[in-house]
């Protein structure tokens, strides 16, 4: 269906169609244009009927909506950025997937932020918010930019979520995991085995995952009444670099462990390969756990015993969440802690 002006008198040029606007689809559909503009914008606050008739009236007349006037009249960019710290890894993928899955639903669009672990580049990108060139945020690498300039220690209303990760003294709406129960869960797995030596790889020190998971490494340490030994721990940056490098470390110890429990799977990847490069085997020499339960972990050589993150749900939950702050709705649940699952494969096994 087309609209358009009457047919001009003989001899004159033709009149260009008149655009088709709102109130065009809100009579097509017999809502009011309010519904419309709720359907197109916020599709999750209209009852699915009324959207249905929207959406085929918009089909029928042709109606393409002015997203620039639109943007510049409301301040809105349609536009979220996800902030993570590197981009290369894996384990973002899903979580990324999971929210453009949600925005695409709710008519935005992502920029992924890669801030390759620099807080300069975090606070520039933070400055994109802090000058709404994107209307909100979802915060993959577990630091606050600078640049927002946000209050601490009480509640931040601002477009901003929290995904994986937490920002102690912060209250704003974030999702995770429990990283403590997870690495205690791993680690408990290798001391059940008969290990005795169990070497940990954490991730970077100022990140809050890796101190969590550290704590949970201790813990089951501790009461599967073990000592713990700081020769032990290793620290790494969660690439598969530091993996090897950390592995290396703990393979030169006068009492080498007999299992390491690495803090993500690409670190217990090069945990692997070093094993393999001093001529030792997985896991009759020495098991590995890793944590994150990537796509490839199923397919290393061996299989890799790993946590399993719900990375999907994580990011529709957290892009759900700022389509919520963003329509000016109060997020209730702030925090969600989701369940993970511990995945055994063929990288462990008892002390030979």
């Amino acid at each position: 269906m087309s609209i358009s002006n009457e047919t001009a008198p003989t001899g004159a040029q033709t009149a260009k169609p008149r655009p088709v606007t709102l109130l065009d689809v809100a009579r097509i559909a017999g809502v009011s244009t309010a519904t419309v503009s709720r359907a197109l914008e916020r599709p999750q606050t209209v009852a699915e009927t009324t959207r249905a008739r929207v959406m085929e009236a918009v089909a029928a007349c042709g109606y393409s909506p002015n997203v620039v006037a639109r943007s510049l009249r409301k301040q809105e960019t349609r536009l979220i950025t996800i902030l993570l710290s590197d981009v290369t890894n894996p384990f973002f993928n899903e979580i990324v997937r999971g929210i453009e899955q949600v925005a695409r639903e709710n008519g935005y669009s992502v920029l992924l932020a890669d801030s390759e672990n620099d807080p300069g580049q975090e606070n520039a990108y933070g400055r994109l918010l802090a000058t709404k060139r994107t209307d909100g945020m979802i915060l993959l690498n577990g630091r606050m930019p600078a640049g927002l300039q946000l209050p601490v220690e009480k509640s931040v209303d601002a477009p901003i979520v929290v995904a994986c990760e937490y920002l102690p003294n912060v209250d704003m709406p974030t999702v995770q995991i429990d990283n403590i129960a997870a690495a205690k869960q791993a680690t408990a797995h290798l001391v059940g085995l008969g290990h005795r030596r169990i070497g940990f790889i954490t991730g970077p020190v100022w990140n809050v995952l890796s101190r969590d998971r550290l704590y949970g490494y201790r813990d089951a340490i501790l009461e599967g009444g073990l000592e713990f030994d700081q020769a032990l721990v290793v620290n790494g940056d969660f690439s598969i670099q530091s993996g090897i490098a950390a592995t290396k470390s703990l393979l030169a110890l006068p009492a080498p462990p007999t299992a390491i429990f690495a803090s993500n799977d690409e670190m217990a990847f090069g945990a692997i390969r070093a094993v393999r490069d001093a001529g030792l085997r997985v896991p009759a020499d020495i098991s590995v756990v890793g944590f994150d339960d990537i796509r490839f972990a199923a397919f290393v050589d061996p299989p890799l015993t790993t946590i399993r993150q719900p990375g999907q749900e994580i990011g529709r939950w957290a892009m759900a969440n700022l389509v919520k702050i963003l329509g000016g709705e109060q997020v209730t649940d702030r925090r969600l802690l989701l369940p993970t699952e511990f995945i055994v494969r063929g990288s462990t096994a008892a002390p030979s």
